[in-house]
């Protein structure tokens, strides 16, 4: 390998946000945040949305169906502001 053109590639914690599961791997992301790991050694820290530990492919987790159409939905999320202003 030529020297200098590879980006630095060492242990790195992924957070999984939904599950509060951390893993421990290499690879060459960065992050200016740091978590102490139960060996007791800092890395740097990258907080996910989503990774196995949480995704419904990887833990056999069926999704909910949905009981509201769209319509319902829109309404109960931003108000039927529509109708009022009338």
């Amino acid at each position: 390998m030529k020297k200098g053109i590879h980006p630095e590639y060492d242990y790195v914690v992924f957070r999984d946000s939904s599950s509060n599961t951390d893993f421990l791997i290499r690879s060459t992301c960065k992050s200016d945040k740091t978590v102490t790991w139960t060996d007791g050694n800092t890395y740097p820290l990258i907080h996910l949305d989503i990774s196995s530990a949480s995704h419904p492919v990887y833990t056999g987790e069926k999704q909910q169906a949905k009981s509201e159409g769209r319509v319902a939905q829109f309404n109960k999320r931003f108000g039927n502001t529509a109708s009022k202003s009338r």
